[in-house]
């Protein structure tokens, strides 16, 4: 089985070496024929905006959406969860295979980034939040996290199918459960 990362911009190393220490087989994809024999696809932190522009110049989109209705798995990170969504600011997403919405920069400016302590269906994760988007699930979306007390209620990690979508960044943490759990979904 082998996962790719998107590699048009963001954080691609960190889910290389995250990959890396589970055994999984990787490769980056920048075009279309780098999806090829895939089972499932992260999309990294960055920029949401210059992604869904790459994404748009290099038919990717068109082709990401074909594999997910062919039963590819996909994890999005802050920005990528961004363009999985179905709705984002209020407009359709990139991609739009995760019914939720998105709020950019929901809780801040890069200085406003922070980190706390959140409990997932896969125990308690330390939560790196950088510029991250709200999400808010929509029917036939799963949460797997919230946010924890004053501010219970925050979705930060949703799921639908075969698709996950993350406000914070697990690739920046040696905790590789969110990654693992990844790898079972891609896998079945």
């Amino acid at each position: 089985m082998k996962i790719g990362i998107l590699a048009l911009q963001g954080a691609v190393q960190e889910h290389e070496r995250a990959l890396d220490r589970l055994g999984a087989s990787h490769v980056q994809v920048r075009l279309p024929k780098d999806l090829a024999g895939l089972a499932g696809l992260i999309l990294p932190g960055g920029e949401s905006t210059a992604m869904a522009r790459y994404l748009e110049e290099y038919s990717l989109g068109d082709e990401i959406q074909a594999r997910a209705a062919r039963g590819m798995a996909f994890f999005g990170i802050c920005a990528g969860a961004i363009l999985l969504c179905t709705e984002v600011d209020g407009r359709s997403g990139a991609l739009g295979l995760l019914p939720a919405s998105a709020r950019r920069n929901a809780y801040g400016r890069q200085l406003a980034s922070f980190e706390e302590n959140i409990d997932t269906r896969l125990g308690p994760f330390h939560g790196i939040f950088i510029r991250a988007p709200r999400l808010e699930p929509r029917a036939g979306t799963e949460v797997l996290a919230y946010r924890i007390p004053p501010h219970e209620g925050d979705a930060v990690l949703l799921r639908s199918g075969k698709v996950l979508g993350a406000s914070f960044h697990p690739e920046l943490t040696d905790d590789d459960r969110l990654h693992r759990f990844f790898l079972e979904l891609a896998a079945s």
